[in-house]
């Protein structure tokens, strides 16, 4: 998923007292659902996996009841990276500039560095584009997301559920550092990156001009919305196409190594472990990785009830 290799890599105590240890919460009639629980294995207490998206129109970013349940519950909140520590953010922002003083202008043709610049320059970002130019280009890729919404503002996941477990008073801790997903990025050529930021604003821009029913992030989104795993999946890999030899780099080795992180956790506590959507399906994902441990990992429901 484009957005999670980008604005992900960027981020990614106690229960109050009277809170129940096992909540009851109401399992999913089927496997559409982000919400998942861990139990077995000799486990005295149960844990919850969620699948997060990095960017979401704001409206949407909402925790269902269940969720909110959960939160309460637990004894902490695992994100894939603790966004919670300031120390690490400022850190971070030497790690984003490609190595060797390399540019997008550099990497582009002169056709694509334009196309790039007028996006940029004509959509706004967070960052000036002299500066975002000199970023690894993935980063710049995870921006594209944010206009692809038809929403005036958007949100991440994580930042809720963060909300929600300071609200609730839970400590938030990290699967691995922002210096390790950061360093990531170094391991796949920045030309590949580069020409997968230009797929992705004229994927964009085909779609704003009518061209294209809908580009790749926005059947992420509506797939993202409808819990549904497997179509997240399928869209995850073709979105991905031009790194499809990076999947082991950016997905399915971090799969395994939070796998051996959770098995230390989870006998000592209960807690929620929320990570990209796209890194639970399939048959290197986080929940197939568990079952493969010997736990049982069960579909809790995770509608939202809007209000009218």
């Amino acid at each position: 998923m484009m957005k999670k290799f980008g604005a992900g890599l960027l981020f990614s105590i106690f229960s109050l007292a009277g809170c129940a240890q096992n909540p009851t919460l109401k399992k999913a009639a089927n496997d559409n659902t982000l919400l998942w629980k861990v139990s077995g294995k000799g486990l005295k207490q149960p844990s919850y996996i969620f699948g997060t998206i990095h960017m979401i129109c704001a409206d949407d970013a909402q925790l269902s009841a269940n969720m909110q349940t959960v939160i309460k519950s637990v004894d902490e909140v695992y994100l894939e990276v603790d966004m919670d520590d300031m120390l690490q953010m400022f850190s971070l922002m030497g790690k984003m500039k490609m190595n060797d003083g390399a540019t997008l202008r550099s990497l582009l043709s002169e056709a694509d560095y334009e196309l790039v610049k007028d996006y940029f320059n004509e959509k706004g970002s967070m960052l000036p584009f002299s500066m975002l130019e000199t970023f690894k280009p993935l980063l710049a890729t995870s921006l594209v997301a944010q206009s692809s919404g038809e929403c005036e503002s958007m949100s991440a996941m994580e930042t809720v559920i963060m909300g929600a477990a300071k609200d609730n008073k839970k400590e938030i801790k990290g699967l691995e550092s922002m210096a390790y997903q950061a360093g990531i990025l170094d391991s796949i050529p920045y030309k590949a990156q580069a020409d997968l930021l230009v797929q992705s604003i004229k994927s964009e821009t085909a779609m704003e001009k009518g061209t294209e029913s809908a580009s790749d992030m926005t059947r992420l989104f509506d797939a993202y919305k409808s819990q549904d795993l497997e179509v997240l999946e399928n869209l995850m890999i073709k979105s991905e196409a031009g790194l499809s030899e990076y999947m082991d780099l950016l997905l399915f080795k971090r799969n395994h190594n939070w796998i051996e992180k959770m098995k230390e956790i989870l006998p000592a506590k209960s807690v929620l472990i929320a990570v990209g959507a796209g890194h639970l399906p399939g048959d290197e994902g986080v929940l197939n990785l568990l079952k493969k441990e010997g736990y049982t990992v069960e579909p809790i429901d995770n509608s939202l009830v809007k209000e009218i």
